[in-house]
C-alpha cells in the first residue's frame, strides 16, 4: 500500500498508529530528559564546585534544543520524520555517554557538552507533536497533537522518580556518583530509537507530502499559505512559553524566601522541599494533564480562541502572583493556572501554525517555532532572575503580563474564517 493510494479510511488507520507510536516515543524520550533536568544542575554544581554554575546545565539543555530544532526540521522535510527523530535519539544517546564520562573524569566543559547533546535530542521530542499533525484530518489536528503532548507527562514524571533506584543500579555497575539513573535513560532512548525505526511506517511526513502533491495535481491548486497567521502563531507559542518558563523558574526561589521568614513564615527545610515539590508537581499537571481537552476545544472552537483562552488563564495566574504571592495557596494557584494557560496556548498555537502553513513550508516553520521557543525561554529565565531580585515576585508577574497583553493585542492578525 503506497501512501499516494491511501483512502480516507486507510489514512485514518495509519494516523492512529502514528499517534500511538509517537506517544510511546515521547514516554521513552521523556525519561532521559526528565533525568537530565533533575540531575544536570546537581552534577554541574558538584563537578564545578560552585552553585552559581549549576544553572548552566539547564541553559545547555535549552540551547541544544534550540540549535537543533531547525536542522532536524529541514532533515525531516527531505528524508522524513522517522530519520529525523532517530537522529535526535542518537544525539541523546551520545550525550548520555558523554555526561557519564564527564562525571567520571570530573571535567565540567565536557559535562555541559553532553547535556547540550541531550538537549539536541529533546529537539526531536518537540518535533514529535508536529509529526502527529502530518496525516491528521483537519478536524482532529489539535486533538492528535495534544495526545502526543500529553504523553510527555509520563516520561517527565517517570524520569525523576527513577533517580533513587538508578543510584542503586549505578553503584552495582560501578558508575560515577549521581549518574545511575542514566542507565534507565540510555535503555529508554535505545527503545525509542528502535520504536521509530521499526514502527513509524509509513513515514507520516513523506506520506503527507505525496498525498498533497497528488491532491494538487488532481484539483489543480495548492493549499493556501497564510504567512501572517503563521508568524502570529509562532509569536504566540514563544511568548506563552516565556511567560511560563520565567515565572516557573523563579517560583522555587520565591517559595524559599517565603519559608525563611521574608513574609513571616516559619518552616523547616523539609517543609520547604515539600512545598516546592507539591507546587511544581501541580504546575506540571496543569501543563500536560488537560492538553487533550485543549486540543479538542481547538478543533471545535477554533485555534485562535483557545490561544486566547490560554492568555485568560495566564492572566489569572499572574493576578495571583501579583496580589497573593505571600501565601502558599496563592503561589500554588498561580502555578496551576500558569500550566493550564501554557497548555492551551501551545497546543492551539502549534495546531494553528500547521493549519496556516502550506505543506511545503510547514516543517521549516515548525523548526523555527521550536528554536525560537527554546531560545526565548532561556533568555526569559535569565531575565526573570534579575526582575525577581530587583522587583520581587509581584514585579515578575507584572513584567510577564506584558507578553500576555501583546499576544491578545496582536490576535487580529490571526483572525480569518479558517483560523
Amino acid at each position: 500500500m503506497t501512501s499516494a493510494a491511501l483512502t480516507a479510511t486507510e489514512q485514518a488507520v495509519v494516523q492512529r498508529r502514528t499517534v500511538l507510536v509517537l506517544s510511546l516515543g515521547q514516554v521513552l524520550g521523556g525519561i532521559a530528559f526528565g533525568a537530565t533536568v533533575s540531575l544536570g544542575a546537581l552534577l554541574a554544581a558538584d563537578i564545578s564546585g560552585s552553585d552559581a554554575l549549576s544553572g548552566l546545565a539547564t541553559a545547555s539543555v535549552t540551547l541544544g534544543a534550540a540549535l537543533c530544532a531547525i536542522p532536524l526540521a529541514r532533515l525531516a522535510a527531505k528524508v522524513g520524520r522517522r530519520r529525523a527523530l532517530t537522529l535526535g535519539n542518537l544525539f541523546a544517546l551520545v550525550g548520555i555517554a558523554v555526561v557519564i564520562l564527564a562525571a567520571a573524569l570530573r571535567i565540567f566543559p565536557l559535562l555541559l557538552a553532553g547535556i547540550l547533546m541531550i538537549g539536541a535530542g529533546n529537539a526531536g521530542n518537540l518535533q514529535s507533536r508536529f509529526a502527529a499533525t502530518d496525516l491528521a484530518a483537519p478536524v482532529h489536528r489539535g486533538r492528535d497533537l495534544s495526545i502526543v503532548v500529553w504523553a510527555t507527562t509520563i516520561g517527565g514524571v517517570a524520569g525523576p522518580l527513577l533517580l533513587a533506584p538508578g543510584e542503586v543500579v549505578g553503584q552495582a555497575l560501578g558508575m560515577p556518583p549521581q549518574t545511575g539513573s542514566y542507565v534507565f535513560s540510555f535503555v529508554a532512548q535505545c527503545a525509542a530509537l528502535l520504536l521509530y525505526v521499526l514502527a513509524l511506517r509509513p513515514d507520516p511526513l513523506l506520506s503527507a507530502q505525496r498525498l498533497a502533491r497528488t491532491a494538487a495535481a488532481a484539483v489543480g491548486e495548492t493549499v493556501a499559505d497564510r504567512p501572517v497567521v503563521a508568524r502570529y502563531a509562532i509569536f504566540a507559542v514563544a511568548a506563552s512559553h516565556v511567560v511560563m518558563a520565567s515565572v516557573m523558574a523563579m517560583t522555587p526561589v520565591h517559595l524559599s524566601h517565603m519559608a525563611h521568614g521574608a513574609h513571616g513564615m516559619e518552616a523547616t527545610p523539609a517543609d520547604v522541599s515539600q512545598l516546592v515539590g507539591v507546587t511544581i508537581a501541580l504546575h506540571v499537571a496543569g501543563m500536560y494533564a488537560l492538553s487533550p481537552v485543549f486540543g479538542i476545544l481547538a478543533d471545535r472552537w477554533g485555534k485562535l480562541r483557545v490561544v486566547l483562552l490560554g492568555q485568560a488563564l495566564s492572566a489569572a495566574s499572574l493576578l495571583f502572583a501579583i496580589f497573593a504571592n505571600d501565601q502558599p495557596w496563592g503561589v500554588m494557584s498561580a502555578l496551576i493556572l500558569l500550566g493550564l494557560g501554557w497548555s492551551a496556548a501551545t497546543v492551539a498555537g502549534a495546531a494553528l501554525l500547521t493549519e496556516a502553513s502550506a505543506p511545503a513550508l510547514r516543517t521549516r516553520r515548525q523548526g523555527r517555532s521550536d528554536s525560537l521557543m527554546s531560545l526565548c525561554a532561556a533568555a526569559g529565565a535569565v531575565l526573570a532572575g534579575v526582575v525577581l531580585s530587583n522587583f520581587q515576585y509581584a514585579g515578575l508577574g507584572i513584567a510577564a503580563s506584558v507578553l500576555v497583553i501583546a499576544i491578545v493585542a496582536l490576535s487580529p492578525l490571526a483572525r480569518s474564517p479558517r483560523s
